[in-house]
């Protein structure tokens, strides 16, 4: 009797391949190969992700940073011109928008829902191979990362999907088909390190380099990262969530950056900004607009078992 090779090759797709060739399929059009040409003669090239059919993009700053002219092609091989609508080198991400119409685009997930573990699928454009996927899992979260322009990027996926020159600024994607991170970076002399800034944060940059063509901010003077609490802990303080903000490090300019001025100090659990709750870093990073800097603003915190509330004036970055 007749069959349909295509249902055979289905059923014979074990459920890894068959969650890698789902996100595949689902994001790879919506990809594309960016060429950026410089104004001193040379350029670079990289990966971009498409997220709405008017031709807005997502991809790393430092893809297109000091680009005269920046040119996109999808892999159904249509060209078009792509205008710069805003760049934040401290995130190291970038939109861009397309001379097009009704182009395919990628859904957004979350990457605060991520687990350790997890499949996760990396496509782009290495060394000029357009749309190609690399496999691999979530080895860590919550990493931290300095961005070409000097500042830590939070909130970090670390993952072992292969990644080489010309995935920057390519999807990370779980295996529903969402975008749960944007790939920046890899470490050459080791193997199996390779990073993405997450969607939570990219999405929140994207928002407000869409709005106003950078991004404004207040800054505390400190890196922080997200960590669990005991359940226990969480409940003895009627947290809504398990998890809260880690002061790794008080920094600063001469003289002492907002942080220190305020008394924060390393191995204090941030749990409230401005009156609000904090949960992880990228829910610090939201609070701190420019509206923040200048402002004397109570952070509560857990210090050695004891919660203390103290007052800080965010300092404007730039």
């Amino acid at each position: 009797m007749p069959f349909d090779i295509a249902e055979r090759l289905d059923e014979a797709l074990d459920p890894y391949s068959a969650r890698v060739v789902h996100a595949f399929e689902t994001v790879g059009p919506a990809v594309v190969h960016i060429s950026a040409g410089a104004r001193n003669g040379r350029g670079g090239t990289g990966s971009g992700v498409l997220f709405a059919p008017d031709g807005y993009l997502l991809t790393n700053s430092h893809v297109v940073a000091g680009a005269a002219r920046v040119e996109a092609s999808l892999t159904d091989g249509r060209r078009f011109a792509a205008t710069i609508i805003g760049d934040d080198p401290a995130t190291d991400l970038a939109v861009l928008r397309l001379a097009g119409t009704g182009l395919p685009h990628a859904a957004f997930g979350s990457s605060n829902a991520l687990k350790v573990g997890q499949l996760v699928v990396a496509i782009g454009n290495p060394l000029g191979f357009q749309a190609t996927v690399t496999a691999g899992i979530v080895s860590a979260l919550g990493r931290t990362l300095r961005s070409p322009g000097g500042r830590l990027i939070e909130s970090v996926i670390q993952t072992d999907a292969p990644l080489n020159p010309g995935n920057s600024g390519g999807p990370l994607v779980d295996g529903a088909g969402r975008v749960v991170g944007v790939n920046t970076a890899m470490i050459g002399r080791a193997q199996g390190l390779c990073f993405a800034i997450g969607i939570d944060t990219a999405v929140d940059v994207t928002a407000r380099l869409m709005r106003d063509g950078r991004v404004r901010r207040a800054r505390l003077g400190l890196a922080g990262q997200t960590t669990m609490l005991d359940s226990r802990l969480a409940r003895r303080l009627h947290r809504d969530g398990d998890t809260a903000v880690l002061v790794m490090e008080v920094t600063g300019e001469t003289g002492g950056g907002a942080a220190e001025r305020a008394g924060l100090r390393q191995g204090d659990l941030i749990l409230e900004f401005d009156g609000r709750p904090v949960f992880t870093v990228d829910d610090l990073h939201r609070l701190l607009t420019d509206e923040a800097a200048g402002r004397d603003l109570p952070v509560k915190v857990l210090r050695q078992a004891k919660i203390e509330t103290l007052t800080v004036r965010p300092d404007a970055d730039g």
